[in-house]
């Protein structure tokens, strides 16, 4: 399948599938909602050919192909297959809502967009392993923005006691701050050895452009490593715990892609 066709396909059915669930977290009429499979079996439809879309565009003989969109492309399939495995067992599919579309946009982007940035097969097991612990941890705290974000309209509409059909669809407020919490505390465990990892390989921070990135990821990384320990120390929650959430995530999201975007599309340096 040619890759137009493969981008077109994998967007339809994450649209497909987000408005799904929307329909289902929305919908007043319980009696009359699709099956949650259905929209489960969906989105990971589209995972699949976003799986197959990435090896036809990434991989190549000269190496990894991990310019701008295509880096965005990758985070945002890491980030839905984090989603989708938990959402077997566990009621996380309603991220799905925000994350479904974005992952649709940044798909369409890297198709309208190619550039080509490589990492050649002669780079060292240990870059590549940070590359693999970053996304995976990205994609973790990511996925405990939106969680964030959702826990806090979830509060404010208990707080003015206005439990509409939206709120009262989704699972209890306890429930979903030790989703939060969970997700928050493996993907910092996977930042750390990401940081790790990544000074293993840094020689010249700024021989190769990454100073900014790598003080803005240690600052994300104290964040969320001061968010935790809040948290076991003196029990934060609620709006606090919703506020560093957010503000770890933006200092992350600037950390790569606002360095990486930046660097390749204004400076055309690549990293």
């Amino acid at each position: 399948m040619k890759q137009p066709v493969l981008a077109l396909a994998s967007i339809g059915l994450y649209l497909a599938a987000s408005a799904l669930i929307a329909y289902r977290l929305f919908m007043r009429d319980r009696e009359a909602l699709p099956p949650r499979a259905l929209a489960l079996g969906t989105a990971f439809a589209g995972l699949i050919l976003h799986t197959w879309l990435l090896y036809q565009t990434i991989f190549s003989s000269a190496g990894l192909n991990l310019a701008f969109f295509n880096a965005m492309s990758l985070a945002s399939w890491t980030v839905i297959g984090s989603l989708l495995v938990p959402s077997i067992n566990k009621p996380v599919e309603n991220l799905g809502i925000v994350l479904l579309p974005i992952a649709a946009l940044t798909i369409l982007l890297d198709a309208i967009y190619p550039h080509i940035g490589f990492m050649g097969d002669n780079a060292s097991w240990i870059l590549k392993l940070h590359v693999l612990l970053s996304m995976l941890a990205y994609s973790l705290l990511t996925l405990a923005s939106v969680q964030a974000i959702l826990l806090a309209v979830q509060d404010y509409y208990l707080r003015k006691r206005q439990p509409g059909g939206f709120i009262r669809s989704l699972p209890p407020l306890m429930t979903m701050e030790a989703l939060l919490f969970e997700m928050i505390s493996v993907g910092f465990v996977l930042l750390t050895l990401a940081l790790v990892s990544g000074f293993a390989f840094l020689d010249n921070m700024f021989a190769q452009h990454l100073v900014h990135k790598t003080v803005l990821s240690v600052f994300a990384w104290m964040v969320f490593g001061g968010l935790l320990l809040g948290r076991k120390l003196w029990g934060w929650r609620g709006r606090k715990a919703i506020t560093w959430t957010l503000s770890g995530f933006i200092l992350l999201l600037f950390a790569y892609f606002g360095s990486k975007m930046v660097l390749e599309l204004i400076l055309h340096i690549p990293i």
